[in-house]
């Protein structure tokens, strides 16, 4: 049914049936995409009434909000849900099957987007930094970034495409994997290096920076704030969440604090960077150097649909120090709302919200931080493996397939993945080992599902939402042997040795939740609330330009969009 859906689809704008898409002259100047890592999609409409003008309320009001939005996806992680807004494909066909993965033929673990033979042209922007609050890119063995491993195309890629290469497709964020899923392959990535303190890129897209980003770094705006704080916009007693300082569960990261003032310290400390992007100034610069791209690139200037994508970072820092209920969370997404406000209202003045499309999204939603769980009387916790008296049951497992060595070659969340000489026994049945070790697995505290591979490709699992996620995100070079679920809100709290208060990146539905709204050229303002996918934005967006689908898109068209 969804084939059919999209070849009616694609057949009605051949016919002029769906305006937006029938006529070149209807079509946006610009098309901008805004991905908010780690907004649930509950979060914008709980805090409407202390938003001003202009950001999210323009979207709420004047827009279309698909207010039952879920990703369809398994693993909610950064790679995963970005890559999946841009290509409309599910992790089975993109292959971003996780932040990190083990890559059995090079025999470790892998970042993303990391690629040996694209550099970042800024000397000493390396991402082997202690300081850094994102450690997942700790596993990449070089600084290269490219977009090589997105195995299918994006929206942007079909964009160029389309127009023989004279769109303008641009990706902007502070985290790499942010700006580098959404550019695509054939749009240029710029993203926020904490050890060089400026906004990079690698030479897959330049060989050499361009004047107005040379010029913009020069200005040394995150310098700007050295010796700041991050203080609250209004009187705490105006907040939805006035009392979470009193819990008691948030850490103090680098001297940072786990109570407002948080304080930047001074722009030559070692974690000034860090700390920068753990609060809203981290967003404050992303837009700004989006504004200037904007303007240096005459986005919006011809005939021709240009892209834009500004992925925000800083919500799902500061989701992961303090929680999606905390003071921290919601006077951030107050500053962002004002950042929003700012860049609209530029975008306005340069090309006009009426020459404009923009949709907001986001990669994944956030469970709660126990602590505060705790205070309502609600149930969740930690998950420490490294806790579990596994030996008992390695034994067990041992003694019956008449295994030695190792069992595993490693464990990167939510995939374990079995020793190569195992793997290709040819006198074990993986389908009864994995499921034997998923019996296992599912005893200790806080698992609730173990799911085998091998299971998945035999197809011999229950038919539900839940196991429907794990099959779409698996992809059969790069998910591991098994797929691990833990109890709804329990989660492992600890990221490379950096212990954090919330982790995303389960099936459940506060991970899989975001918001979908498009606003700007031809949109007529509506709240729909049937349930709808991101896989869905990709495809909508190819035919509001008039693009070919993107090669691995599978969502549904959402019509509201296009005036039907």
């Amino acid at each position: 049914m969804k084939f059919v859906s999209r070849i009616t689809a694609l057949m009605l704008c051949a016919m002029g049936a769906l305006p937006l898409a029938a006529k070149a002259q209807n079509q946006p100047k610009l098309i901008v995409q805004i991905t908010v890592d780690q907004l649930r999609g509950d979060m914008p409409t709980r805090h409407m009434k202390q938003f001003g003008e202009g950001g999210f309320r323009y979207l709420l009001e004047n827009g279309i909000h698909y207010n039952n939005a879920h990703h369809t996806h398994a693993n909610t992680e950064t790679i995963v849900g970005h890559t999946t807004l841009a290509t409309g494909a599910n992790p089975a066909a993109h292959g971003m099957v996780g932040n990190l993965w083990y890559d059995r033929e090079a025999g470790r673990t892998v970042y993303n987007i990391e690629d040996p033979e694209y550099s970042i042209l800024t000397s000493g922007a390396d991402v082997d930094d202690e300081t850094e609050i994102d450690p997942t890119q700790r596993a990449a063995k070089t600084d290269g970034r490219s977009p090589r491993a997105i195995l299918t195309s994006t929206f942007g890629d079909e964009l160029v495409v389309n127009t023989a290469g004279r769109a303008k497709v641009f990706g902007v964020s502070i985290k790499d994997r942010g700006a580098v899923a959404m550019a695509g392959h054939a749009g240029k990535a710029f993203w926020f290096s904490k050890s060089a303190g400026e906004f990079v890129t690698s030479n897959y897209y330049y060989d050499a920076y361009p004047d107005w980003v040379e010029a913009w770094n020069a200005k040394d705006l995150p310098r700007s704030f050295g010796g700041q704080s991050w203080e609250l916009l209004n009187p705490v007693d105006t907040y939805f969440f006035p009392n979470s300082n009193e819990l008691g569960y948030k850490p103090d990261f680098a001297g940072f604090g786990s109570t407002f003032p948080h304080p930047l310290g001074d722009a030559d400390g070692r974690y000034f960077t860090t700390l920068l992007t753990l609060s809203p100034f981290g967003d404050k610069i992303t837009a700004d150097f989006a504004k200037t791209l904007i303007d240096a690139e005459d986005l919006g200037d011809d005939d021709v649909t240009d892209f834009l994508s500004v992925s925000f970072s800083v919500t799902d820092y500061v989701g992961h120090f303090f929680g999606p209920s905390s003071l921290e969370a919601e006077d951030n997404l107050l500053h962002l709302d004002r950042t929003l406000a700012d860049l609209f209202a530029y975008i306005d003045a340069e090309v006009g919200l009426e020459n404009t499309l923009i949709v907001l999204s986001s990669d994944h939603g956030a469970p709660e931080a126990p602590g505060y769980l705790a205070s309502i009387g609600m149930p969740g916790g930690y998950v420490t493996p490294d806790a579990w008296n596994t030996a008992p049951a390695i034994t067990r497992i041992r003694e019956r397939f008449g295994i030695s060595g190792a069992l595993f070659e490693g464990y990167d969340h939510p995939y374990l993945t079995l020793a190569a000489d195992i793997r290709n026994h040819p006198n074990i049945d993986r389908i009864v080992l994995e499921t034997a070790i998923a019996d296992e697995l599912v005893a200790f505290e806080g698992v609730a599902y173990a799911v085998p591979s091998s299971r998945l490709r035999e197809g011999a699992l229950p038919d539900n939402a839940l196991m429907q996620a794990v099959l779409n995100n698996y992809h059969p070079d790069r998910s591991g042997d098994i797929y691990l679920i833990f109890q709804p809100e329990w989660f492992i709290n600890d990221m490379d040795g950096l212990s954090v208060t919330v982790t995303h990146g389960s099936p459940w539905r506060y991970d899989t939740y975001v918001p979908i709204l498009f606003a700007g050229q031809a949109i007529t303002p509506r709240k729909v609330s049937r349930r709808v996918h991101t896989i869905d934005v990709a495809l909508t967006l190819s035919l509001v330009a008039g693009t070919r689908p993107p090669s691995g898109a599978t969502g549904e068209v959402l019509h509201e969009v296009l005036g039907q």
